[in-house]
């Protein structure tokens, strides 16, 4: 017995084309969306270090909070970069840290997430890999300074005097252009 074979007929084979074609479409556009995302393409990270910390005798050493000044300035954060709408807060594992972002916690309706300030390059990392467009992130005299030159690849700014407490970097990356840093006070 032989079996015959039916040749599609032409409007069926104009079908198959037509939906392979628009399946290649779809995917390609899918790619190019993910790809060209602006999230990607475009970060505003705004660091900080904490404001002042209680260096009394009663208070620990070793993670003390905030003096009822730090407390104030830690308000003024929030009126000073309101405008920039953090998506994401990220903050070193002391109280002096968590305690200069609560009030933006608060406001944003944000978890705050820690870092390990001895490694400012997979803190990098994970920033340049979030969808998230803007950040904050409070840090210490030692490291912010440190992280901004990192994420603008340039030396340009020292350690903070350990009474500096009023900077904000606000470091702006847009593909194919230079970083841009704007240093405000509070």
């Amino acid at each position: 017995m032989q079996i015959a074979r039916v040749a599609p007929s032409s409007p069926e084979i104009m079908h198959l084309k037509r939906s392979i074609v628009f399946i290649l479409i779809l995917m390609l556009c899918g790619m190019f969306f993910v790809a060209g995302t602006p999230a990607q393409n475009k970060k505003t990270i705004i660091l900080v270090r904490h404001a002042e910390k209680d260096v009394s005798a009663a208070a620990d050493p070793n993670d003390p909070v905030l003096t009822p000044e730090g407390r104030q300035r830690a308000g003024r954060l929030w009126k000073a970069i309101k405008r920039f709408k953090p998506g994401a807060l990220y903050s070193t594992d002391y109280k002096r840290t968590r305690e200069t972002l609560a009030e933006v916690s608060r406001r944003r309706g944000l978890e705050v997430r820690t870092y390990d300030p001895k490694k400012p390059d997979v803190l990098a990392s994970d920033i340049m890999n979030s969808p998230t467009k803007r950040f904050l992130v409070v840090g210490h005299s030692n490291t912010i300074p440190g992280l901004v030159n990192l994420l603008i690849r340039k030396e340009l700014f020292k350690q903070l005097d350990d009474a500096e407490h009023g900077v904000i970097w606000v470091v702006r990356l847009r593909k194919n252009k230079p970083p841009r840093t704007e240093i405000l006070s509070y």
